[in-house]
């Protein structure tokens, strides 16, 4: 029953009134799906089921009751905890459309000089476009970019502005919905049905399903990018128990130190 109302809320209510929502539903969530098959590494939380999340297709059992987190959520949150410093090292940090699952953790790390920007979100320090950034050139020690670009007409001045406000020797996450079994990406701004783009491209305000070639991309801009097949370091019982998707890849791009 529960999963059926959410799946209802899901497809009825506009995002910015999903996000007011999630605050006051997420306790009543987290007592209503306790249990002890699935976790939450972000916050530690067991559960006997996750709920559901998708726009035209409906994904199963992948949206954290306690911190609204999804497979990607969790997946990067592993890799920065067992493969980074972030949570460790003095860092300046540059957060694009902050996600609710990691808002409020990140910002109370003592380590870190948090800094958030979107152009909508309630979350945001910053009001700022993305193609054009208000922060000087080599300021950022880590710049976190996630399911952003996608939404981005002009991505490739996003992918530059990026790339220069990252400190040399900076590294910058920018994970994106992606096609694997697709060498190349695909747009198309003729189709302009928002149920016609959300068949196509997974949501209506998407603007284009990334292929393979959006790490050569990124390498055009000037990056060094390792294409981190990160869900290949865990077993199959902590893939289910955490409920990633094995084969995502994270784009971790490095702005290369200036020679001298």
């Amino acid at each position: 029953m529960i999963s059926k109302i959410f799946k209802f809320i899901l497809n009825s209510i506009p995002r910015p009134f999903l996000i007011r929502l999630s605050y006051l539903a997420r306790p009543i969530l987290k007592v209503a799906l306790r249990g002890n098959k699935y976790q939450d590494p972000i916050d530690g939380s067991s559960f006997r089921k996750f709920l559901p999340y998708g726009y035209e297709n409906q994904r199963e059992n992948v949206l954290s009751p306690s911190t609204l987190s999804l497979e990607r959520h969790r997946l990067l949150w592993l890799y920065l905890k067992n493969e980074t410093g972030f949570f460790k090292d003095n860092l300046k940090v540059l957060h694009f459309a902050p996600e609710q699952a990691f808002y409020n953790r990140f910002r109370n790390l003592s380590n870190l000089d948090y800094t958030t920007t979107d152009l909508n979100s309630p979350l945001a320090d910053v009001k700022a476009d993305i193609c054009d950034l208000p922060f000087k050139n080599n300021t950022y020690d880590f710049i976190l970019c996630n399911h952003v670009l996608e939404h981005i007409p002009d991505d490739t001045k996003a992918m530059q502005e990026i790339y220069r406000i990252l400190k040399p020797g900076g590294t910058a996450i920018l994970q994106i919905p992606q096609d694997l079994n697709r060498q190349a990406t695909f747009e198309d701004n003729s189709i302009t049905s928002p149920k016609e783009r959300a068949k196509i491209f997974g949501q209506y305000d998407h603007v284009r399903v990334y292929g393979r070639d959006f790490f050569d991309k990124l390498r055009g801009i000037g990056f060094k990018v390792e294409e981190v097949n990160y869900g290949s370091k865990l077993s199959p019982v902590e893939i289910d128990k955490y409920r990633i998707a094995k084969e995502e890849i994270i784009p971790v791009c490095t702005k290369l130190m200036l020679r001298t």
